[in-house]
């Protein structure tokens, strides 16, 4: 082989280096920024061991829809009930979510559980606190059948959000301003292939790689 070739070869060698080096990079720049917004947003669960339990319930108008329904789209899964303070104080964020990802043309689905004896209780609490029709969709489980015992909460408001293959990648607990950048930035990587990044939560504590950007200990 001549010393020609030889150069040739190692330029060519470098140069995959290089990109390889590059491309790493804007991964984990890709990841860190997801992390940060998963960080600010605080999740008490954040994982990818679970997936969407099957359940089909009503919405406001009678209509069956089952949780297969959901699956092709991120879901901000919020569950509600009239007589909890905190979830009719967020839910004009939530209806502001809702026109957001669609103005965006984001595949983002805002949908609420509602747990009270009806949907005409439903509609009577969204129309007093939103004064119109919400514009996102309502189910309602007056038995809490769903909620309670596919989910497992007892404390309201919790949102759960859900990437487009059905696994749960966060729960938040608590009220939260929804229509602010900090949650568009978390849905946007959800929706994403492989969207996310190498923190998980478990109790509100961060753990894995990138979890020092949470303000915790340096990643290991």
């Amino acid at each position: 082989m001549t010393q020609k070739s030889l150069v040739q070869l190692g330029f060519i060698a470098l140069s995959a280096l290089a990109v390889y080096f590059f491309v790493s990079m804007a991964r984990d720049a890709d990841a860190r920024g997801a992390c940060t917004s998963v960080c600010l947003l605080g999740p008490a669960y954040a994982n990818q061991n679970r997936s969407l339990p099957t359940f089909e319930l009503p919405d406001l108008d009678g209509k069956r829809v089952s949780s297969a329904e959901l699956r092709g789209r991120v879901t901000v899964l919020n569950f509600w009930t009239k007589t909890c303070r905190p979830c009719l104080e967020e839910m004009g964020s939530l209806d502001e979510l809702a026109e957001i990802v669609q103005r965006e043309g984001l595949a983002v689905d805002i949908v609420t559980i509602n747990t009270d004896a009806s949907a005409d209780d439903a509609k009577t609490t969204l129309a007093a606190v939103l004064g119109r029709a919400p514009r996102f969709k309502t189910l309602v489980d007056p038995d809490a059948a769903v909620v309670f015992d596919k989910f497992g909460t007892r404390l309201y408001p919790e949102t759960w959000l859900i990437d487009p293959a059905g696994v749960i990648r966060l729960r938040v607990d608590g009220a939260r301003e929804w229509s602010n950048p900090i949650v568009l930035d978390v849905l946007r990587a959800l929706g994403r292939p492989g969207g996310g990044c190498g923190i998980t939560f478990d109790a509100g504590k961060a753990h894995g790689q990138h979890r020092g950007l949470c303000g915790g200990d340096d990643d290991r």
